[in-house]
């Protein structure tokens, strides 16, 4: 009995284990990549990342440095955007950082940067990679991915005082009365705390 034999061009079999990449990629969001030479102190950017982050389609590809880098992240997050990326590129491992960037046009997309640190042998940094994604979608519909900024002392009061109103609204439609006063025993202590001396009135 003769053997039959299938032949397989390579192009077919690139068709049938990715049938449409870039489609799967614009799908999740995935808008380009980032990849960060500690040591050398640059950036490299693909086409969608370098429009972007650097604002300049046209830079990807090339070893950026400084403000050339960053000129597409909004003015008002680029601080502790970059202070994050530092603390995590110490720290090595995952890297998480949600943020504003503004478009050539004026309009600000969210992305968010999604990457991991490695270290050498002696535990220094050393390079940094991953993928942008735009979760503008996302945010329009309320979703948070990670926890950016953090909270003045003042400002978390605010915010906390905020939802313990929401809670309190919410417990006095349930029967149990210990929920009312667990969100009551919350407002006292915020209140409290706001108080004390250097608190913001």
């Amino acid at each position: 009995m003769g053997v039959s034999r299938v032949r397989v061009t390579a192009s077919e079999g690139r068709a049938g284990a990715f049938p449409d990449l870039r489609r799967v990629l614009d799908a999740s969001g995935i808008v380009g990549t980032w990849d960060w030479y500690v040591t050398r102190r640059t950036v490299l950017y693909d086409e969608g990342s370098a429009s972007l982050l650097a604002g300049d389609p046209g830079l990807a590809g090339r070893e950026l440095q400084g403000s050339e880098a960053t000129a597409g992240i909004h003015p008002d997050d680029l601080d502790w955007v970059m202070a994050e990326m530092r603390r995590a590129v110490e720290a090595g491992g995952l890297i998480l950082a949600e943020y504003r960037v503004r478009r050539p046009d004026g309009s600000v997309r969210w992305v968010l940067s999604r990457g991991r640190a490695y270290r050498d042998a002696e535990g220094r940094p050393l390079r940094a990679h991953g993928l942008l994604i735009d979760i503008t979608e996302g945010r329009d519909e309320g979703q948070r991915y990670v926890t950016h900024a953090a909270l003045s002392p003042a400002a978390a009061a605010d915010r906390l005082m905020d939802l313990c109103i929401e809670l309190r609204a919410l417990a006095e439609a349930m029967p149990s009365s210990t929920l009312s006063l667990l969100v009551d025993l919350m407002l006292l202590e915020i209140g409290g705390a706001t108080a004390e001396p250097g608190a913001r009135h």
